[in-house]
């Protein structure tokens, strides 16, 4: 970490970093649960609504690149923006309770060398999932000079250099969970229906395999199978049933459009 005044160690700093398209309707509640960071940086993919003022009015530093080239760039353009030695992704839909930002400080105060991974608290449709066993556990804190670049045609993956000493980059989890406003509304998870399985279907494209709408079905089906009933998605009432039938049929229509769109896929890939 960098030397203060007198040779003295500096505190470690943090960046929370924040990727936004026409989030304006929850932009607010976000960028508040990180008030606390040293950096707010925001990128934004070219907004129509009020994101990028509202992010501004919340003292954030917002740079706007509407020129979408995917995930991965997108989070190339934060890191070359952050300043902070650690940085931490958060998205536009979730927000951090106080213990989650209390341990996060703790954390960049100690120092350590490592990459940490993040649990979600899911909130569906206006309501918490609380009974819904969440399991996903994704790499969203880093020590900034660790990350050598973001890769990945649909679902980004971060590119590490080694830690002083060599050997492989310890893994470590945030222990308080971060919550997660999935899905608001239906009308919204409709519409979003449509991208994220053409995202999913896309990655799978990228990798060779097949698609078709008897693998949809068998996918599909799982899926809803395994957060409903395995992941107790049952006890969750409606929003929990809506939750886990979205999902499913994401599930199902990234192998319908895996085989039916498969030649305009091929060629966003190439691109």
């Amino acid at each position: 970490m960098p030397a203060g005044p007198g040779g003295a160690s500096a505190p470690p700093t943090l960046t929370v970093a924040v990727l936004t398209l026409n989030e304006a309707h929850r932009i607010e509640a976000c960028l508040q649960s990180a008030a606390f960071a040293d950096q707010l940086l925001v990128v934004d993919s070219g907004s129509t609504d009020d994101t990028v003022a509202l992010a501004q009015r919340l003292g954030a530093e917002v740079h706007s690149y509407p020129d979408w080239q995917g995930f991965a760039v997108q989070r190339n353009r934060l890191l070359a923006h952050a300043r902070g030695d650690y940085i931490f992704f958060l998205d536009a839909d979730e927000v951090m309770t106080p213990a989650f930002a209390q341990e996060l400080q703790a954390i960049v105060r100690s120092g350590a060398q490592a990459v940490w991974t993040i649990r979600w608290r899911m909130v569906a449709y206006g309501h918490e999932l609380k009974h819904f066993r969440s399991q996903s556990q994704i790499e969203r804190l880093f020590v900034r000079a660790m990350v050598r670049e973001f890769t990945g045609v649909v679902h980004e993956q971060a590119e590490l250099l080694p830690p002083p000493g060599g050997g492989a980059v310890p893994r470590r989890l945030i222990e308080a969970r971060l919550l997660h406003y999935s899905r608001t509304t239906v009308r919204g998870s409709l519409e979003k229906l449509t991208q994220y399985a053409m995202l999913g279907a896309a990655k799978r494209a990228a990798a060779g395999k097949k698609g078709g709408v008897v693998r949809g079905l068998a996918s599909g089906t799982s899926m809803f199978l395994r957060l409903y009933v395995f992941r107790l998605g049952f006890l969750c009432g409606g929003a929990g049933f809506l939750y886990c039938l979205f999902v499913a049929l994401e599930a199902f229509f990234r192998y319908a459009a895996l085989e039916y769109d498969h030649q305009q896929l091929s060629e966003s890939v190439r691109r």
